[in-house]
């Protein structure tokens, strides 16, 4: 069941040559262009095929379904994602310098999605799919992962097994924090924001 579910959301082929690398590129970005223009339950792989200058039965040699095309996206996202929590747990040196890491990660994360339509849409989808969601949340744990590797060295010894499930809730929480923002007007999502960042503070300084 696990098995199936993990497919439904695997390309059909991986790119080996050129061509093939920028048919899918062309078809992720014109996927993203109409889930930011019409919304993600609007967007059909008829469309995408046609858009993305190429019968629909190309799009269907690549993803097996739209959750498949999603989960791509969803997947460079993360890249990027990752890329910058590299960057940005680099400057982490001492204890002082982690709640400046969590501020950079959180106002990092509200400004990619809050900046772009299509993410919101995307980051709403990933919810709504239980298969994208479960990529969703092991993609939430290699990042928290990766937080608690760099930091747990400053954290004392006996602590780390629950600082890393701090850690772990914290991440998680963050892109239902940040949809919820997101959805209220701009006074009421800059209090949303502020009072989840002193949850974060409050709950590092314990380790620290």
């Amino acid at each position: 069941m696990m098995e199936a579910r993990r497919t439904a959301t695997e390309p059909r082929r991986k790119p080996k040559q050129e061509r093939s690398r920028e048919r899918i590129d062309a078809i992720l970005s014109t996927t993203m262009r109409l889930i930011g223009e019409k919304g993600i339950d609007a967007v059909t792989m008829k469309e995408v095929g046609a858009l993305a200058g190429g019968p629909i039965a190309t799009v269907y040699h690549y993803f097996p379904n739209k959750s498949a095309i999603l989960a791509m996206l969803y997947e460079r996202f993360s890249e990027v994602s990752r890329a910058r929590l590299t960057d940005i747990l680099a400057d982490v040196r001492e204890a002082k310098d982690v709640i400046a890491a969590a501020d950079r990660l959180l106002d990092d994360y509200l400004g990619r999605v809050a900046s772009d339509p299509a993410i919101q849409d995307l980051q709403n989808a990933i919810q709504a799919d239980k298969a994208l969601k479960n990529l969703d949340i092991a993609e939430t744990r290699h990042q928290a992962r990766m937080f608690c590797d760099h930091v747990t060295a400053l954290i004392e010894p006996d602590k780390h097994e629950q600082f890393e499930r701090m850690v772990l809730l914290i991440f998680q929480l963050a892109g239902g924090v940040v949809r919820l923002a997101l959805a209220e007007g701009q006074a009421e999502s800059r209090r949303t924001i502020e009072d989840y960042r002193s949850i974060i503070h409050t709950q590092l300084r314990m380790f620290l």
